[in-house]
């Protein structure tokens, strides 16, 4: 029998940079069971890894600090408990350092940390690339593979009573899901019941992409006080239905719109969407507005889990190296197309993928359209990757050289290199990945391992 008729989860982060005051917001004013914090993508996974090879002690979120700084006092308080993928590459240390956190504020925690996303032991380099089919090996030495793990292997964690939770690469809707199926009493089976949880936590995912953030765009869909734009939560029932909703008084609108777009980001085929717990029909979907920034979603659909488990690799793949300057004044077009001409001809022999841009005129679509724009300034941009630091930094050494060997009136030069992270996916099968809980508290240093499964 399902403990609760309904829960409130919301999302007080959609990507690692996101804004921190929205999540105050809901944490002090949003009356939530649970909240979500959804800071990992598969870049900054792999820049995670970077990190943790550079400090063992790092490679969990660089705002962790802040973000629980701000928000475990108030969680306490309204007795939510919190959910996040901000462990990164290192979710043990990200544990640890919230346990350390709660002891400066004088609050007395418990925490799990879910382990076993990390499959870099476990890859293997002749597994064929999801997207060109070549082999993981041809792409250069890897340093992550992370594993989605889904809802299941968060459920033990949930099991601990544990006031935050800390994952490393968990599939972004599962996290929002795990919840719904402790409270509800869900079978891990049942694809009906997973496909609905799944489409909320799909939903709220990105934060404030689904009260207007991503969405507006002046005279044509416009969002009122974007500025101050609102976070999402979703009151979600047994059936696994629920109603999207926002803080009275926050930024930010909650509509069919807004709502359909999300439904579809990053959603490549709406009749089968993948994940570790379900395969979800979009097209059953049923939006209902509720008004008030109110919207229902009801009746999704889908089929059971697959056999396999996505896995992210990221692999070393060389630098980037950039340097920008700027022309302004009569004839400017004229002198940035020149400059980007002795770039070029300087550069190409060595750096055959060097790209030049006239930001503002065509670097977007990487043309102009015949609009023959003779704008007063002009940014040049010019980028190259190069396998080795020294060959990449050459870009940002002939930019700045522009100042007194090139055509008249640069300014504003600037350079950067950048270690070049690239990334790649591949499939594992489901029972080779073995998922595991450290428990820690602040009564404690450390507890055992819960035993790990295949998920």
């Amino acid at each position: 029998m399902p403990r609760h008729k309904t829960i409130r989860i919301g999302c007080g982060a959609g990507f690692q940079g996101d804004r921190i005051d929205p999540a105050v917001i809901l944490a002090a004013q949003g009356r939530l069971d649970w909240m979500v914090l959804e800071c990992l993508a598969e870049r900054t996974v792999a820049a995670a890894q970077l990190r943790r090879l550079a400090d063992p002690e790092q490679g969990y979120d660089p705002l962790l600090r802040a973000r629980m700084t701000a928000l475990l006092p108030l969680l306490k308080r309204g007795r939510c408990r919190l959910i996040s993928n901000l462990g990164a590459a290192n979710p043990v240390g990200a544990g640890r350092q919230v346990v350390a956190i709660a002891q400066e504020l004088g609050l007395s925690l418990k925490v799990a940390v879910v382990t076993g996303d990390d499959v870099l032991d476990q890859l293997d380099p002749d597994t064929p690339t999801l997207e060109t089919g070549q082999p993981v090996r041809e792409y250069g030495p890897p340093i992550s593979a992370n594993a989605y793990l889904g809802a299941e292997a968060i459920l033990p964690a949930i099991a601990t009573g544990a006031d935050v939770i800390i994952t490393g690469r968990v599939a972004d809707p599962s996290l929002f899901l795990a919840p719904m199926i402790r409270e509800f009493g869900w079978p891990i089976d049942d694809p009906t019941l997973l496909a609905r949880g799944t489409v909320i936590g799909h939903l709220l995912e990105c934060a404030g992409q689904l009260t207007g953030g991503y969405f507006a765009d002046p005279g044509l869909k416009d969002v009122r006080d974007l500025a101050h734009l609102g976070f999402p939560f979703c009151d979600v029932g047994a059936d696994g239905n629920g109603t999207l909703g926002k803080v009275a008084g926050t930024g930010g609108m909650i509509t069919l719109r807004t709502v359909k777009e999300q439904l579809l980001y990053e959603v490549a085929d709406p009749t089968a969407y993948v994940t570790p717990d379900a395969v979800v029909d979009f097209r059953t979907v049923d939006l209902v507005d509720m008004g008030e920034d109110r919207i229902r979603i009801e009746n999704a659909g889908g089929t059971s889990r697959t056999g396999t488990l996505k896995v992210s690799v990221g692999y070393r793949a060389g630098f980037i190296g950039e340097g920008e300057i700027s022309y302004a004044g009569p004839n400017a077009r004229a002198r940035a197309e020149l400059a980007g001409a002795v770039l070029h001809e300087r550069l190409h022999h060595d750096l055959p993928d060097l790209r030049i841009d006239l930001i503002g005129i065509d670097s977007t679509h990487r043309t102009d359209f015949g609009h023959g724009i003779d704008p007063y300034e002009v940014r040049l941009r010019a980028a190259a990757s190069g396998a080795t630091r020294e060959l990449a930094e050459r870009v940002g050494l002939e930019v700045e050289a522009l100042y007194t060997n090139g055509p008249a009136g640069g300014g504003g030069a600037r350079k950067f290199i950048n270690e070049r992270i690239g990334i790649v996916s591949t499939l594992m099968p489901r029972d080779a990945v073995r998922s595991g809980v450290v428990r820690l508290s602040t009564d404690r240093a450390s507890g055992p391992a819960l035993p790990g499964i295949p998920r």
